[in-house]
């Protein structure tokens, strides 16, 4: 028996709980060494206590995620898509669906990288960057999104590929290697040598080059014995399967890209009052990634069971393990949120040595930390959605959490409430999306029930 009917056939052979185990703990893994990397940049640029330089990778913040869009863009929908394929016994489709995500993700990364490069300036100015900020900005920019961008996105990208054939332990192992580059990299380039932000991003691009070639090269070692073929004679198929992966990775990278708005604004909002509440603001950007990187662990290592599952015809499965992965993120968020409320203070002071950053990194915290629990439910209900292939749910829930309901709330709230105001956004977002994800979940519940 191959290595890929190996790991599609634990899908159906394992129980459930363990199925879930083995799939959501190396994805959650991968997220958290991604977390400490990116947690990292903020933490030693910290350490020259010098708010300008916290505030410059704020800014660029909303940037790189554009390059999570692109990937989800492509990944989510490959993996979604290939998972599928795999659950209807058909590995020669699985194989074109992995070619063509590669291949459009490559291109349509190094399309942005360099419209980005051209607008640089305006683009930073837009979210927030000031007089003191933008020449940090733009150097540590130049290596995050212009020289690593490409290798950012093809690094989830194909760990997305990987897991969705059931090698969760390759896909994370793939992304914390970068992880742990990152950790080295960082002391390095940012103390020692006085690059301070831009010594940062050096540190995240090379760390990022080095897990897309982890990738590549078991790829290129498992030729014949894996879903994943990056071989471009699958291309000519693009007619047959792009749709597909658009449209239910659409969703997922429209998220991210209505998160680079949202986030783009709250810091434009933020910047009208201090430099200290920039940097405060991505302080706590950085801390309440913990809880979210759990529920994208969570969600990333559900998505290949969910679709398997519901592609073979198994919903049972799949709701067990659907209901199994959202205590999971759940639990998780509540311990975070006490946490959080807790401590924020103390936390906000990991990260730099300055009293009125600290106040303003408190006071957000303990105010955005609000949304986390509903924001635990939300992307098991998005992926579930997509591992389905109901691209119009997914579609809904994505926006509502990003896009539609962020600038009117900024807006409105920060008038009600001057700064504080803004951190108030999330936790009404995420609530109004849970309740109509529940909403089309009960639905579609009712359809399946009804269906003989």
């Amino acid at each position: 028996m191959s290595s890929l009917q190996q790991s599609t056939n634990a899908f159906d052979a394992l129980p459930i709980r363990q199925a879930v185990f083995r799939q959501t703990f190396p994805a959650i893994a991968s997220q958290m060494i991604t977390l400490i990397y990116n947690l990292a940049d903020t933490y030693f640029v910290g350490m020259l206590n010098q708010p300008s330089q916290t505030a410059a990778i704020t800014v660029v913040y909303s940037s790189f995620l554009m390059l999570t869009a692109i990937s989800n863009l492509f990944g989510v929908g490959g993996a979604s898509a290939l998972a599928r394929a795999l659950g209807r016994k058909a590995p020669d489709e699985a194989r074109r669906i992995a070619s063509i995500s590669f291949w459009f993700g490559l291109f349509s990364g190094a399309l942005f990288c360099l419209l980005f490069w051209c607008f640089r300036q305006p683009i930073l100015v837009l979210c927030g960057a000031t007089q003191d900020t933008l020449p940090i900005a733009l150097g540590y920019a130049q290596w995050v999104v212009v020289i690593g961008g490409p290798a950012t996105i093809l690094s989830t990208l194909l760990a997305n590929l990987v897991r969705a054939e059931g090698k969760a332990g390759q896909a994370s192992f793939g992304l914390s290697l970068g992880g742990a580059a990152n950790l080295v990299l960082d002391p390095l380039f940012i103390l020692p040598q006085g690059l301070g932000a831009v010594g940062a991003g050096m540190a995240t691009c090379l760390s990022n080059v080095l897990s897309t070639l982890y990738f590549l090269v078991h790829l290129l070692r498992c030729q014949g014995e894996t879903a994943v073929d990056l071989h471009p004679r699958h291309l000519p198929f693009i007619r047959k399967y792009g749709k597909e992966i658009l449209a239910i990775g659409f969703p997922s990278a429209l998220q991210y890209a209505l998160t680079v708005v949202a986030v783009a604004a709250q810091s434009r909002f933020v910047s009208r009052y201090a430099t200290e509440a920039v940097a405060g603001l991505g302080i706590v950007k950085k801390l309440d990634q913990l809880p979210l990187y759990f529920s994208i662990g969570v969600s990333n290592g559900l998505l290949p069971l969910l679709a398997y599952h519901y592609a073979a015809g198994q919903q049972e499965k799949r709701r067990a393990a659907f209901r199994l992965g959202c205590t999971l993120s759940l639990a998780f968020a509540l311990l975070c949120l006490v946490t959080f409320e807790l401590f924020a203070p103390q936390l906000a002071s990991l990260f730099i040595d300055d009293p009125a950053t600290i106040h303003y990194s408190a006071g957000f915290l303990r105010r955005m930390v609000i949304a986390m629990p509903m924001m635990s439910l939300c992307y098991p209900m998005i992926i579930q959605f997509q591992a389905m292939g109901k691209a119009r749910e997914s579609l809904v829930c994505s926006i509502l959490r990003k896009g539609v309901l962020d600038i009117p709330l900024l807006f409105l709230l920060d008038t009600w409430l001057p700064l504080y105001g803004c951190m108030w956004v999330q936790p009404i977002v995420d609530t109004i999306s849970l309740i109509v994800a529940i909403g089309f979940y009960r639905a579609l519940r009712r359809k399946e029930d009804a269906s003989p």
